[in-house]
């Protein structure tokens, strides 16, 4: 409903009579009325106050309406302007609806008409700004909000998205209009497929914290809400998804709680959550890494993580144990062969440098390569360049190299077995993994894993571990670290025939290297019956009886008495 009282109104007409008659009537409806005789007034008028209507007439003394109406629209475009003619079907007319005037009325104005067109226009003004004033507040809240959020129409087409979606995902102006499957950034692949999906089943999808990298290459992570945007017919006229940066939180949850599992890393204790911060710091650098410990620590898992972790990820990662292959024929994998470039090299072949261009190289066992291609590697180190065997031209690969080993580099090169220089390239930062008997409080965790990894392979369904079991693990020197504790669980798996494993399921070189050592001061599990015991120690008293905690001679007397 339009309040007169509360809108005013410009008049703009050279004759006098007819401001004077025009005025009358529309202040007599209760509108405030303000009378301009030509072009200098309506710019006075209009710098000094705001009017919802203005009527205007298109021919004024030497001057003309459509140069107001044009006026009006630049200084106040949200002003409505009826037009007066004398004569409707002059084509200035037409042209001035053309140019923004909602509609014109003729010589003689008849009071019906100018109140009816007038309430009109106001009430086509009253919508309107309240349709503005909706858009803009959605616009204020689309563009305030922390969420990114993207909207795309029943096509498939970019429609609109906010500032924050702009910043994250790296969408662009120029791309509105275009199908988002055109749109890639090679890392939201998961929000345009679910978008796209929503269109197709006319249904919410949502996907919880997933890794995306932004356009400077810096790793989020995000979750992400698609929704069918219907009409109120209930059509699906498009769908909008919400991309929530949940970075911040992930590493506040990160810095109030121990990770159990980092990328396929599994451990709790706190020399393991050094190793996850010093993964995530050198994730994204190209920095050489120098991994050292244990064999059976999960050195190539740490290099996977490495690779995973950061920018190289799309990239290759290619591995090489340089201990399973002799000089020459790790010369050839590293850096690949001509055809005829020695006996048996009947083709060209590719080697693991050139394979892993863009991405990452993983050196295995690094202490054990001889000076020769200690030599050729340092040149790459340096130069980012090789020859293939039998050629002579260079190379240019882009390969971030993490190396491995079990030996002492150091100690190697005081002794002349290791090049001085190249110990100096690859340990630009080393990590060094720490071996299972110094992390023993993630034996049970690793065990669990284990467990549901062999159930799979094997078809088994093992529940758990007993206690008395997992106290024998946690009592073990494991030499072999967590190959050996992942080769005692298969083995226990596969002689178990419960769902859980016990102490006699476990591998008896394991059982007997725990009891058989006489300084050790770990008391055996007390569940272990004599035949039990006996059968562990392949009937060996003196083990039995260290096993149970007893005497030899007790052992003999429940032996006799049994009529054993």
């Amino acid at each position: 409903m339009i309040e007169p009282e509360n809108c005013r109104i410009l008049l703009v007409d050279d004759e006098e009579g007819i401001r004077y008659t025009l005025g009358s009537l529309l202040k007599r409806e209760g509108y405030l009325v303000d009378v301009a005789a030509g072009h200098v007034d309506t710019i006075v008028c209009l710098q000094s106050a705001h009017y919802d209507l203005a009527i205007v007439d298109i021919m004024l003394a030497g001057e003309s309406g459509i140069d107001v109406l044009n006026d009006i629209k630049a200084i106040s475009p949200s002003t409505q302007v009826v037009m007066i003619t004398a004569r409707p079907e002059l084509s200035t007319a037409i042209e001035a609806v053309r140019l923004g005037a909602f509609d014109y009325i003729t010589k003689p104005v008849q009071q019906k008409t100018l109140n009816s067109v007038s309430r009109l226009a106001l009430s086509a003004k009253k919508m309107r700004d309240t349709q503005e004033r909706y858009r803009a507040n959605l616009d204020a809240i689309f563009h305030s909000v922390s969420d990114s959020i993207v909207m795309i129409d029943k096509d498939g087409c970019l429609v609109e998205f906010n500032t924050m979606a702009e910043t994250l995902c790296g969408y662009t102006k120029d791309q509105i209009g275009k199908n988002i499957e055109k749109i890639s950034f090679g890392f939201v692949d998961e929000c345009r497929v679910m978008l796209l999906e929503t269109l197709r089943t006319n249904s919410s999808k949502e996907l919880r914290r997933l890794e995306c990298r932004k356009p400077t290459g810096n790793l989020s992570i995000i979750s992400l809400k698609s929704t069918p945007v219907r009409e109120s017919d209930g059509n699906v006229i498009g769908a909008v998804a919400v991309i929530r940066d949940e970075t911040a939180i992930v590493e506040l949850e990160h810095s109030l709680k121990k990770r159990g599992q980092f990328h396929d890393i599994i451990g709790i204790s706190d020399s393991m959550q050094r190793v996850y911060s010093l993964v995530e710091a050198l994730a994204d650098v190209p920095t050489t890494v120098l991994i050292n410990g244990e064999s059976g620590t999960g050195k190539e898992l740490v290099a996977a993580a490495l690779h995973n972790a950061g920018v190289r990820s799309k990239g290759p990662f290619v591995k090489v144990n340089c201990s399973a292959l002799s000089e020459s024929l790790l010369e050839s994998e590293l850096f690949g062969h001509v055809r005829g470039a020695f006996t048996g090299a009947i083709a060209d072949k590719i080697g693991r440098f050139q394979k892993a261009h863009k991405g990452t190289l993983f050196l295995d066992e690094i202490g054990d390569i001889s000076p020769a291609i200690q030599m050729r590697l340092l040149r790459v180190l340096q130069e980012s360049e090789f020859e293939r065997v039998g050629e002579s031209t260079p190379i240019k690969v882009d390969v971030r190299i993490i190396a491995a080993t079990n030996q002492n580099l150091a100690e190697m090169v005081s002794i002349g077995k290791f090049r001085q220089d190249l110990y100096y390239r690859l340990n630009v930062v080393r990590m060094e993994l720490p071996s299972l008997r110094e992390r023993l409080e993630d034996i049970g965790m690793l065990a669990t894993h284990f467990i549901t990894k062999f159930n799979n392979k094997l078809g088994k369904n093992i529940r758990e571990i007993s206690d008395d079991a997992l106290k024998l693990l946690r009592n073990h020197s494991w030499p072999g670290n967590v190959r050996e504790l992942e080769h005692a669980i298969e083995h226990s798996m596969i002689l178990s025939k419960s769902d859980i494993i016990s102490v006699q399921n476990l591998p008896n070189d394991l059982v007997i290297s725990i009891y058989g050592d006489k300084s050790s001061e770990t008391k055996p599990p007390q569940k272990l019956t004599l035949e039990q015991a006996l059968e562990m120690s392949k009937g060996n008293i003196t083990l039995a009886a260290r096993m149970l905690g007893v005497s030899r001679p007790t052992v003999y007397r429940h032996l006799k008495d049994s009529g054993e």
